[in-house]
């Protein structure tokens, strides 16, 4: 292709040919890779996970027993599996439709597109020496001053005029013409804009995007009943959260919350082939963490933003159901509206669950008791509506929890809470401030307004319920 018509004060653009772009690995194009990477993604972490609850380790960081995920789920693994593997079938179908009518593509004209921003560049100078005469500065008499010294400033400051630096290019009728040539540090952020902040700003659009379409419609299926009874009620049959669970969804669910809203992002955003690998292979990875059932002061994704595992655990809770909608990166939703979880300390409530799990399993009443830790101020009246209108919404849903969940959860409570206070009084317990006091303070850190774990002991947040 050649050049375009140069303005005869800037620089021309090069010539190029498009080709087109080989696939990364041989055989394999990359539209299939895209499709594959995320699924791939899923089930090595998600098994790396597994590892971890099979055989027992870093069992100090987990949120919840391995009794509550036998007994307080109301589905099965099986289920779970065949039904993450079904909406993994229909997302790579439709990406496979939409490759079909992507158009081939090509490679070749970077060097071009560099061009075209440096261009940009030389042309955004011209409007220094007005700039800065609004602070009073002379910026041409500046530029005289320098030009002996440091031309390329002074080129700088006379907006963006170098006439010490040309470069011979062929015309079009062969004959050597002398033309502009660009800057180093021109090219260079002309490479920098194209090559890192254009790409970073599409991938923070496409966040922006896809927590925008996920916080409403998620919320809109817990608001209606319908929704949430047909539809979005199956993926709360898991009340405790575990690693390759965290697409299991009914299939239209599945379809409209994940594979739509990604995919909006990326056209959106005008992503290539290529950054959209990373984009929904980040975000696959970033859902499963979020339901991993661990917190780990060293996950990098649990830092990053406030929206973490400990924090998408309080939504899956019957009390806390109708709060944390946000996912799978931010929380801004929830806090600009309201819905983040306002309760302070969860420690009574997790405790009750863990203890009640393990009673089912062991027969056995007896549990280790827990300290509690001073807390803040919380907001009781809001906390109290937030949870009964989660436990509305457990109450209606009477395929998968109904009255019968609410009112074995109320006793456990109240059991939990007369051993809790009379721990505190013994002043026993299993948490112990000196071993465990550098982790309590940096998961708490994590999650503003309701982060929870627990190690031997139950960790515990801003609060009393």
């Amino acid at each position: 292709m050649s050049n375009a018509t140069s303005a005869d004060h800037l620089p021309p653009l090069p010539s190029y040919t498009l080709t087109p772009l080989p696939p990364i690995v041989p055989g394999l194009s990359d539209q299939l890779l895209a499709l594959l990477l995320p699924i791939a993604a899923y089930w090595i972490v998600s098994i790396g996970f597994h590892i971890l609850d099979v055989c027992d380790l870093g069992s100090q960081y987990r949120l919840h027993t391995p009794a509550e995920v036998l007994k307080r789920n109301h589905v099965t693994r099986y289920e779970v599996i065949k039904d993450v593997i079904l909406q993994q079938i229909i997302q790579t179908v439709f990406g496979l439709v939409i490759g079909m009518l992507d158009p081939v593509e090509m490679t070749g004209s970077q060097s071009f597109e560099v061009a075209v921003w440096s261009r940009r560049i030389r042309a955004a100078q011209g409007f220094i020496p007005t700039g800065l005469s609004l602070g009073g500065v002379d910026a041409f008499g500046l530029g005289r001053n320098l030009e002996a010294t440091h031309p390329i400033a002074s080129g700088f400051f006379s907006g963006g005029q170098y006439p010490h630096l040309t470069q011979e290019v062929t015309g079009a009728n062969g004959h050597s013409v002398t033309m502009p040539a660009f800057v180093s540090w021109e090219v260079w952020a002309a490479q920098l804009i194209y090559w890192l902040l254009i790409p970073a700003l599409q991938f923070g659009v496409a966040i922006f995007i896809v927590d925008t379409w996920q916080y409403f419609l998620h919320r809109a299926m817990h608001m209606n009943q319908w929704l949430y009874t047909t539809l979005h009620s199956r993926h709360h049959r898991l009340y405790v959260p575990y690693a390759f669970g965290a697409l299991y969804n009914h299939p239209v669910e599945g379809f409209v919350l994940d594979t739509l809203g990604t995919g909006v992002a990326y056209l959106a955003t005008g992503m290539t082939t290529r950054q959209g690998m990373w984009f929904f292979t980040c975000s696959t990875i970033k859902t499963v963490d979020d339901h991993c059932g661990y917190a780990f002061p060293w996950d990098p994704l649990q830092y990053i933003t406030s929206n973490n595992a400990a924090y998408h655990d309080v939504h899956h809770q019957s009390w806390g159901i109708k709060t944390n909608f946000s996912q799978p990166f931010s929380t801004f939703w929830d806090r600009i509206l309201g819905t983040v979880w306002s309760g302070g300390d969860v420690l009574a409530r997790y405790e009750r669950s863990r203890i009640a799990a393990q009673k089912k399993v062991e027969e056995e009443s007896e549990s280790e008791g827990a300290s509690t830790v001073n807390s803040a101020q919380i907001d009781r009246r809001r906390a109290a509506q937030q949870a009964a209108a989660s436990q509305k919404q457990v109450q209606e849903d009477e395929n998968y929890g109904g009255q019968r969940v609410i009112e074995e959860e109320q006793s456990e409570e109240r059991e939990i809470r007369q051993r809790l206070s009379r721990s505190s009084r013994r002043k026993t317990g299993s948490f112990d401030p000196k071993s465990d006091g550098r982790f309590l303070g940096g998961l708490t850190g994590r999650m503003t307004n309701g982060l929870h774990s627990r190690s031997t002991a139950i960790l515990h947040t801003n609060g009393r319920h």
